[in-house]
């Protein structure tokens, strides 16, 4: 599985941790190992820009994910490459530190913990899920917990 980070945030990110919970979200949905993913951490002043240019929304948000297309994602064990030939090209997450530090104290717990919980929302994004609807939002949060819960385990052993 190949993810790269890039922090142009400006703030002091532990990026391997980062990189470690996307990779246990990709395990676990039985992504493809050839799959590649970015990470970019960025900015309140870009992120509110990326914001209003591809959501339309006003302000900065906390995540953003931009999934490259849909034919690139691995839905099963004999898919080993996109069409083509090509190893599947997830897409991009986009993550902004001061916002999920500013989440995180309202939610009462660490910063990095918010920053993980974007990144498996991120991925679960890229895969297609969603939580615009009551029904998708209740499946979509259930297996990011699922998903953040099993790889705190893994990382207190």
């Amino acid at each position: 599985m190949s993810i790269e980070i890039a922090n142009e945030s400006g703030v002091d990110v532990d990026t391997d941790a980062v990189l470690a919970v996307a990779r246990h979200a990709l395990d676990e949905m039985g992504v493809n190992p050839l799959a590649e993913l970015s990470v970019l951490l960025v900015d309140i002043d870009y992120m509110t820009e990326l914001n209003h240019r591809w959501m339309g929304g006003d302000g900065p948000t906390d995540v953003l994910a931009f999934p490259m297309d849909e034919g690139s994602v691995d839905h099963g064990p004999g898919e080993t490459t996109a069409a083509g030939g090509e190893p599947a090209l997830l897409g991009d997450i986009v993550l902004c530190p001061e916002v999920a530090a500013k989440q995180a104290a309202t939610a009462g717990h660490a910063p990095a913990d918010e920053l993980h919980l974007l990144t498996v929302h991120g991925v679960l994004h890229l895969l297609g899920y969603d939580h615009a609807e009551p029904e998708e939002e209740r499946e979509m949060f259930a297996l990011q917990a699922r998903l953040l819960a099993s790889w705190r385990s893994t990382r207190s052993r």
